[in-house]
């Protein structure tokens, strides 16, 4: 926290106690307008104030702030390094019995409640307890002549491991092998009964020993105690108490209910740090948290199942060019490499079911060791109905338009049936038509019902659609019925991140759509407007723009230019002209939106 946001925190915190304490909470919701952590702050110093009789307001309290140069027992601050929630961070210089460098930590003035103050001598008895290299060693603690506590520790000069990795661009492999180490320093705490519970990358630190890049855990400032009592004083976590960070935070952490919180629930933040030293983003953008309410982080925290990490990469944009660089590949490569284990690792490390996860760090570490060693992994796709339930909640909308077509389709052909067997003479026709209809809808049963349950196959919806491959090859069915059918196949397998396999079925049913109705008809220009948007995820901007231009301008000729395929064609050719810098050009054809 910076002077400016505690000066923030002081200041509505005066203000609120002068409102009546049945009207504060409105008071809040009014003053801090969504920001979660400017209120949490000054709901724990009205927590501790009226615990503590008051106390926060007298000015001997307030006074004493550090600066360079003050001196804490044998130790002279330097220079502010680092802060948390509860603690200033400096770099202070040992005076004696030896000489040396140190990081010293110390409760921030004005937040040293008996709260607050059982919250840090716990993560100081936490620290004592560590002996692991990649957790950083505490080496002495006291108190200030004011009764502050403070702990001193190794000072480390490092920095954040996604930070590390980005600047040496590492690979994959020597990636997981430094997240390794971070899960066995996890896997130590554990052992001595201490949570975490705040495990992301600004908290674990990499640094050079002897020319070897050595991660450090850092700041146990929320750690819990599991199995033994770190301190005289009780400590819990208050009901519905804010603690962690909501980006690296379990959905047992953001349900607030009161539920224990155990070891899975920083197996749970490793996910999530692996995710990112992987794909170079986290499931959840940081900056789509930032921009909705509490509840609806919680929301998505608990409900909202992560891309897999293979699937996370194809919707990375511009950026993918960025981040495949510092990993020293290109993009369908780390695509290919992250696809299968190392997705399963981590979507069994984020499982919303803490059940579910990995049992603890060492077990993660361990499959990461297998994975990196080509032995087998404990770690799978999840069974096949969960598989298929995820699956179909994240791709609703193009199972939907899949089932919509078949459905779409059967009316069309029954009806069609029906009609011709009014005629007496057109009994053949209609057991035809009627004959056709069953074969589309023998393709969309197949579809999800190709991989018997009892055969003990992990399926899933890229599965299903792979598995009917041959039967949608072998479909006998008009040109327009087939074309339909490999334009939502195209679709489907576009959302699903498989640019390949829906290249091959757009132009197939290009093809098909052009052999049967000729070029310019809607349902060939829709086709190849699907193949612009493939051409556009696999990178080939200018193949794209070219298509979606032809598109434009003949949907517009056959339609008119207020028909909803026209305002998605130019939707689609705005936003490639934005991807190559044509902004005059994208802004014109969004002007267009709806009527010229």
């Amino acid at each position: 926290m910076t002077k400016a946001e505690w000066d923030r925190v002081k200041t509505l915190f005066h203000e609120v106690l002068r409102v009546a304490a049945e009207e504060r909470s409105a008071f809040l919701d009014e003053r801090c307008k969504g920001d979660v952590h400017l209120r949490g702050q000054v709901d724990g110093l009205i927590a501790a104030h009226e615990d503590a009789g008051g106390f926060l307001g007298s000015p001997a309290r307030l006074a004493g702030e550090e600066t360079p140069g003050t001196i804490i027992g044998r130790y002279k601050l330097q220079e502010k390094i680092g802060e948390g929630g509860f603690g200033d961070v400096w770099m202070a210089e040992q005076q004696e019995p030896i000489q040396r460098q140190v990081a010293l930590k110390i409760i921030k003035l004005g937040m040293d409640t008996r709260h607050v103050i059982a919250r840090f001598e716990a993560e100081r008895q936490a620290l004592a307890l560590m002996e692991h290299p990649n957790i950083a060693t505490v080496l002495d603690a006291g108190a200030t002549e004011v009764g502050r506590p403070f702990f001193v520790m190794e000072l480390v000069r490092g920095v954040p491991i996604t930070e590390y990795c980005d600047t040496n661009r590492l690979p994959t492999a020597d990636r997981l092998d430094l997240f390794h180490d971070v899960c066995r320093a996890a896997e130590h705490a554990h052992e001595k009964g201490v949570i975490h519970r705040d495990l992301k990358p600004t908290n674990v630190l990499v640094t050079q020993i002897d020319g070897r890049a050595v991660p450090k855990i850092i700041d146990f400032g929320i750690a819990k105690a599991t199995e033994r009592r770190l301190t005289e004083k009780t400590l819990f976590t208050a009901f519905r108490q804010f603690v962690g960070t909501p980006m690296y935070m379990s959905p047992e952490q953001a349900e607030m209910s009161g539920a224990e919180i155990d070891v899975r629930t920083d197996v749970w933040s490793l996910g999530i740090l692996l995710y990112e030293l992987l794909t170079g983003t986290t499931p959840f953008e940081d900056r789509t948290l930032d921009e909705i309410a509490w509840s609806e982080i919680q929301r998505v925290i608990r409900e909202v199942e992560p891309p897999p990490p293979s699937t996370r990469v194809s919707t990375l944009g511009e950026r993918t060019s960025e981040i495949v660089d510092r990993r020293r590949v290109g993009a369908q490569p780390l695509m290919r490499r992250l696809k299968g284990e190392l997705d399963w690792i981590v979507m069994k490390a984020l499982e919303k079911d803490r059940t579910r996860r990995y049992d603890s760090a060492g077990d993660l570490a361990d499959d990461v060791r297998r994975h990196l060693d080509d032995r087998p992994i404990s770690a799978g796709r999840p069974s096949r109905i969960r598989d298929v339930r995820k699956a179909l909640a994240r791709h609703r909308v193009a199972v939907s338009a899949l089932v919509a077509v078949g459905i779409a389709l059967f009316l069309g052909v029954t009806a069609a049936a029906t009609m011709a067997a009014r005629a007496r003479e057109a009994e053949m026709v209609a057991r035809h038509h009627a004959e056709r209809a069953q074969a589309v809808l023998e393709f969309q049963t197949e579809m999800f019902n190709s991989v018997d349950p009892q055969a003990g196959r992990d399926v899933g919806i890229r599965d299903i659609l792979d598995s009917s491959l041959e039967r949608l090859e072998n479909l006998d069915e008009p040109p327009l019925v087939e074309s339909r059918l490999r334009r939502t196949v195209a679709a489907t397998y576009l959302e699903l991140g498989n640019a390949d396999l829906a290249r091959k079925h757009a132009e197939q049913a290009i093809e098909r759509a052009d052999a049967e109705l000729g070029t310019d008809h809607v349902e060939s220009l829709l086709s190849r407007l699907l193949l612009a948007k493939v051409y556009q995820e696999a990178g080939a901007i200018d193949e794209a723009i070219a298509l979606s231009e032809h598109v434009v301008d003949r949907l517009a000729e056959r339609l008119g230019p207020t028909h909803a395929h026209v305002d998605a064609a130019r939707a689609t050719l705005a936003e490639l002209y934005e991807a190559v810098g044509r902004t005059e050009e994208a802004d014109e054809l969004r002007g267009q939106l709806g009527g010229e």
